[in-house]
C-alpha cells in the first residue's frame, strides 16, 4: 500500500503538495492545497490532472508574494484591487501575525504609486519622545542629541506610500498632529516654524479595535473617520485553515533552501495536526514553527515537534475567549449540525432563531464561509 505523505516537488524552485493514496489526495483537492510542479514525471498523470484543476481554481494571480487558495482571502484581495489604484486611505484590521504588512504592500504595488517609496513605521515599537521626530523629522538643535536635521518618514515617503502599523498605539497627544498631515498633507517639522508638505497615500493597520477605543476616549474621533475610509478586514489563520497546506509546504522550501537541507516528505498524520491546530499566533506563529521543525529534521522526511501544539492548545485554553469567538465557534457548530443548510425547517437559521438573511450577514462579519466548508473553515472541521 502506498504511504500517505505529503510530497515537495524534488524542484526546489516549486513546490507540489501530493498525497500518494485516494484518500489523501482526496482531502488535497478540498482543501485546494496543491500547487503545479515543473517536474511532473514523480507523479501518475491522474495526480497531475487534480494538481492542475487545483492550480486553475486555486492560486491568486497578481499577488504572488501571498499564499492562500480562495474564501477568505480571496474576500480580501478583492478589496486590495478595489482600493489599490485609488489615493484613498485604507485600514487593515486583524490579528496579530495574519500578514498585515503583507496586505499593505499589495496595495502599494497595486497602485499608480508602485514605483516611488513604500515606508513602514511601526507605531508600537517607538518611544513616544522619538514617533514625533521618526514621523515628522526635526531640525538640528530641536533636543538634546539631534546634531543634525532628520528627514521624517512622511518627507521620505513623499509621492509614495506610508505604512502605519500598529496605528491604534499612538498616544492622544500626537493624534492632531496626525490628523492635520493627512488632511491636509501638511506639518512642521520639530524645531521648525516652516511648514512641509508631503503627498503620501497612507495605508493602516492595527489589531485593536478601534472603535471601542474611540468609545473609551482614548484615540480621536475624528482621526478614526479619517483612517476607516476603506477598512480592510484581514481574517486570522483559523477561518482560512485550508490555506495551512500551501503554508506550510511554503516555509518548510524556504527554510529547507536556506538551511541547506533537503526535506521531500510531510507524514499525513503531521499535516492533518498542522491543519487542526487553532494557530492563536496565526501565520506567524505557523512560520515558526516550520522554522524549528526545519532545524530539528535530520533526513528528508518533515517530523516537526507536534506535542508542543497540543501543550498551546492545552495553554490557550485556560485564557479567556471574547463573545464574538464564542459566536463564531456557536453558529459554526450549529451549521455543522444542519449540514450547512441555511434556510427551511431543519436549517441552522431555524436552529439559531435568525431570519436566513441575518445568519448569511453574522457569517460574512465572522469570516464563516460556506464553500470552505470541507477545508475546515470553522474551529473543528466536518467530518
Amino acid at each position: 500500500m502506498a504511504s500517505e505523505n505529503v510530497v515537495l516537488s524534488a524542484n526546489q524552485s516549486d513546490v507540489e503538495p501530493c498525497f500518494t493514496a485516494q484518500a489523501a489526495y482526496e482531502a488535497a483537492i478540498s482543501a485546494r492545497a496543491a500547487a503545479e510542479s515543473a517536474s511532473s514525471r514523480m507523479f501518475p498523470p491522474a495526480v497531475r490532472r487534480g494538481v492542475k484543476a487545483i492550480k486553475r481554481e486555486g492560486l491568486i494571480d497578481g499577488f504572488e508574494d501571498i499564499i492562500g487558495a480562495r474564501g477568505a482571502l480571496r474576500e480580501v484581495l478583492d478589496l486590495v484591487r478595489t482600493v489599490a489604484p485609488t489615493d484613498s486611505t485604507a485600514l487593515i484590521e486583524g490579528e496579530t501575525g495574519t500578514g498585515k504588512e503583507l496586505i499593505a504592500h499589495a496595495i502599494h504595488e497595486h497602485s499608480t504609486r508602485r514605483h516611488r517609496p513604500f515606508v513602514k513605521v511601526n507605531c508600537a515599537a517607538i518611544p513616544l519622545g522619538l514617533l514625533e521626530s521618526e514621523l515628522f523629522g526635526h531640525e538640528r538643535g530641536a533636543f538634546t542629541g539631534a546634531v543634525t536635521r532628520k528627514v521624517g518618514r512622511f518627507e521620505a515617503a513623499n509621492q509614495g506610500t506610508l505604512f502605519l502599523d500598529e496605528v491604534g498605539d499612538i498616544p492622544p497627544e500626537l493624534q492632531p498632529k496626525l490628523l492635520r498631515v493627512l488632511q491636509d498633507g501638511e506639518f512642521e517639522r520639530l524645531g521648525s516654524t516652516q511648514t512641509q508638505r508631503a503627498n503620501v497615500r497612507l495605508v493602516a493597520a492595527t489589531n485593536r479595535d478601534l472603535a471601542k477605543l474611540v468609545a473609551q476616549n482614548q484615540f480621536r474621533r475624528d482621526l478614526y473617520y479619517r483612517l476607516n475610509v476603506f477598512p480592510i478586514p484581514l481574517p486570522p489563520l483559523r477561518a482560512r485553515s485550508g490555506d495551512i497546506p500551501l503554508l506550510v509546504m511554503h516555509f518548510v522550501r524556504t527554510y529547507s533552501e536556506r538551511m541547506h537541507k533537503q526535506i521531500e516528505w510531510i507524514p499525513r498524520e503531521v499535516m492533518e495536526a498542522l491543519v487542526d491546530h487553532s494557530w492563536p499566533g496565526n501565520i506567524r506563529e505557523l512560520q515558526n514553527f516550520i522554522e524549528r521543525s526545519v532545524i530539528l529534521a535530520n533526513g528528508k522526511t518533515l517530523r516537526p515537534p507536534i506535542g508542543e501544539l497540543r501543550q498551546t492548545t492545552e495553554i490557550d485554553s485556560l485564557q479567556p475567549i471574547t463573545l464574538q469567538e464564542v459566536e463564531r465557534h456557536h453558529i459554526c457548530k450549529t451549521l455543522e449540525q444542519a449540514h450547512w443548510v441555511i434556510g427551511g425547517p431543519t436549517g441552522a437559521a431555524l436552529r439559531l432563531g435568525l431570519k436566513r438573511s441575518t445568519l448569511y450577514a453574522r457569517m460574512q462579519k465572522l469570516g464563516i464561509f460556506k464553500a470552505n466548508q470541507v477545508a475546515g473553515n470553522c474551529s473543528s472541521r466536518s467530518e
